[in-house]
């Protein structure tokens, strides 16, 4: 089975983090809706330049007043950016968004976009200007080190990705529900068998419900015990059958399996 990407300091300790002051909605949809709007406040919409215009290409995570978390496959070096952030609708001008240009792109360095299964698919992001958090502007939590889901255990996917296999893009943040597929299901021959490395969290695989071309780097939101939002997964790839194909889950990077690699960048840069 040949996957394909989502086309185009101690951060788990930071205070506030994972809370929105606009409680998302939770009930249990069985296929993306439009999310409240700015009910995600961590999420941003990554676009890059072409031809004068901007043009959404993958989602994130706002993780610190000038660091985002994405995927590695969402950054091209030749292409400039800009990370909006606030946003809900990517169409309409919205009070309170802001568009800031990276200072800084730090890609994984055993990132390998030839073999997209080897993992390591996440980046750092490094704004030219520190955001101020607002109720339409949060910090995501990061999971503790070594954090692993339990089967089943209810995630929400968001972003702006198309709605369907070739589809079109969201104009609204989508949210749907995504329960997490454990590493023993997720890597039977039948799923993603030696593709799924563990490093690496599943979610979805119901052949209805699944990240697609856009949602790439963006977050798989999962509340813990204490009732705050962290963000567990950044959305890498799907099958190359299609975004909702049956036992071929969304894969992300797990990101409690990167808290070093995050404090390292971050204090380095």
């Amino acid at each position: 089975m040949i996957p394909i990407v989502l086309a185009s300091v101690l951060i788990a300790s930071v205070l506030g983090c994972g809370t929105p002051p606009i409680e998302p909605l939770t009930t249990r949809v069985v296929n993306g809706v439009d999310a409240k709007p700015h009910s995600w406040p961590w999420q941003i919409s990554l676009q890059y330049n072409r031809n004068g215009e901007w043009r959404h290409t993958c989602g994130g995570s706002l993780i610190a007043s000038n660091w985002v978390m994405t995927a590695a496959h969402c950054i091209n070096p030749s292409l400039s950016y800009r990370v909006f952030i606030g946003k809900h609708n990517l169409v309409n001008t919205e009070e309170g968004s802001q568009a800031i240009i990276p200072e800084k792109l730090i890609v994984h360095e055993k990132w390998n976009p030839i073999f997209v299964a080897l993992g390591n698919d996440i980046a750092l992001i490094k704004l030219s200007e520190h955001v101020t958090l607002s109720d339409h502007v949060q910090l995501g939590c990061i999971p503790a080190a070594g954090t692993v889901l339990e089967n089943n255990y209810p995630c929400f996917i968001t972003g702006w990705g198309r709605l369907s296999t070739g589809g079109p893009i969201a104009d609204n943040l989508q949210q749907a529900l995504m329960p997490v597929v454990d590493h023993a299901t997720c890597s039977k021959p039948d799923w993603w068998g030696i593709a799924l490395r563990n490093t690496m969290v599943c979610a979805g695989g119901d052949g209805i419900v699944a990240g697609c071309n856009g949602d790439s780097g963006g977050p798989l939101n999962c509340k813990n015990q204490e009732g705050i939002w962290e963000v567990h997964g950044i959305a890498s790839f799907v099958s190359g059958l299609g975004c909702n194909y049956v036992k071929k889950p969304t894969v992300f990077t797990r990101v409690s399996n990167f808290n070093d690699w995050i404090d390292q960048a971050m204090m380095n840069n």
